[in-house]
């Protein structure tokens, strides 16, 4: 009788840490633990805080963006709670589909935060080390003191992949892709102006490209796939993807001011620097994995948000793959904006203030730039925005 007593308690036993173990990795229908996969909360009874955001937002909405046109989509979230969301205009303009929360734009240069997020875990896993050579990961590269850190802060003094590749005679009827660039270089190096590395900041697309590289070359994985297993797949982002040139008839398409649409070029395969399509929703998904502790290590976060370009006095700097606004009340502003083609993109994030702030537009409209006027609303910031990079 004891030994069936025992034998019933043990089996009671080991079958509640089954259900244990069994809601802590599954977490819900998709098989991932707890906590990584992100639900959206628009926020219904707000504080005072989040009525607040949300009425800057709108009258932002109204003054900057319905007055000018406006293609696309804002969201902006307070303590992780959506505050305020709009979606205007269609997919093609004047025809098409009208833009909604499923629609996918190009976010131009805030893929960059992805790339630098990706090496970055890399880094966290011990699979590369960013004080490094490049060298050590791209063996072909013609610059031995370069750092993968220089590459992700913009110290390389490489020259902006964009600005040269015609002059080296590159065939604009034949798409460029990374491995072509890093040919390129190395075939020119002769020719290509490099600058002293680690003595200033120079934005140039070329460092993520070549990052880009080593996120392949380190992970033995394509840059699509690393993305899509390591970030999009596990934080739920159902419509973040990265383009190649065999989707361009099936993406959304951009514009330029006059409503005429933008073509594909020969630079648009390349991939690191842009490329990476998402939604406003998604890229909440993105500041949230980001901000609790799920995705990163604190270290890792307190590396990317850090400044490393103090050659110049002033407020702006660059963390790595993130812009900052290191302000004299010691409150940062943490972003990163994107322009290729018609397509205008903001990602910003206040943590003294708990807010969020995303725009996306697929036709050319500088005032999307403005939307961190929203933030003027508290106190610390004190001073007008007009960027446009």
């Amino acid at each position: 009788m004891r030994k069936a007593i025992l034998f019933f308690t043990l089996f009671a036993l080991f079958s509640f840490l089954l259900v244990v173990m069994d809601a802590f990795w599954l977490g819900n229908a998709d098989n991932e633990p707890i906590g990584l996969k992100k639900q959206l909360n628009v926020a219904v009874n707000m504080s005072d805080d989040e009525k607040k955001v949300s009425k800057a937002s709108e009258h932002f909405y109204n003054e900057f963006l319905n007055t000018t046109n406006f293609n696309g989509a804002i969201l902006v979230a307070k303590n992780g709670r959506i505050v305020f969301e709009r979606y205007r205009g269609m997919s093609e303009i004047n025809t098409g589909v009208p833009i909604d929360s499923t629609i996918s734009f190009h976010l131009a240069s805030v893929s960059k935060t992805f790339t630098a997020m990706a090496i970055l875990k890399l880094w966290e896993n011990n699979l590369l080390q960013i004080d490094s050579p490049a060298v050590n990961y791209i063996p072909k590269l013609p610059y031995s003191k370069i750092t993968i850190k220089n590459l992700l802060s913009h110290r390389s003094g490489l020259t902006n992949y964009v600005h040269f590749v015609e002059s080296l005679k590159w065939n604009s009827n034949t798409n460029l892709t990374n491995k072509d660039l890093l040919e390129l270089i190395i075939s020119n190096k002769e020719k290509i102006k490099v600058g002293k590395n680690d003595s200033y900041f120079e934005y140039s697309n070329t460092n993520y490209a070549l990052l880009a590289l080593i996120i392949e070359e380190v992970s033995k994985d394509t840059y699509a796939s690393f993305l899509q297993k390591t970030f999009f797949d596990p934080i739920g982002m159902k419509n973040t993807f990265v383009f190649s040139m065999e989707m361009k008839e099936n993406v959304l398409a951009s514009f330029k001011f006059n409503n005429r649409k933008e073509q594909f070029t020969f630079l648009d395969a390349v991939y690191g620097d842009k490329n990476v399509y998402s939604t406003v929703r998604d890229m909440l998904k993105w500041d949230l994995a980001i901000n609790d502790g799920t995705m990163f290590k604190k270290e890792t976060l307190e590396a990317a948000f850090q400044g490393y370009s103090y050659e110049k006095k002033g407020l702006k700097n660059y963390g790595l793959g993130w812009r900052l606004y290191e302000l004299p009340s010691g409150k940062k502003i943490i972003y990163h904006n994107g322009w290729w083609h018609g397509n205008n993109t903001v990602f910003s994030k206040f943590p003294a203030d708990s807010t969020t702030i995303i725009v996306l537009g697929n036709k050319f409209n500088k005032s999307i730039y403005q939307s961190k006027k929203i933030i003027g609303i508290f106190e610390g910031y004190g001073f007008q925005f007009n960027e446009d990079d």
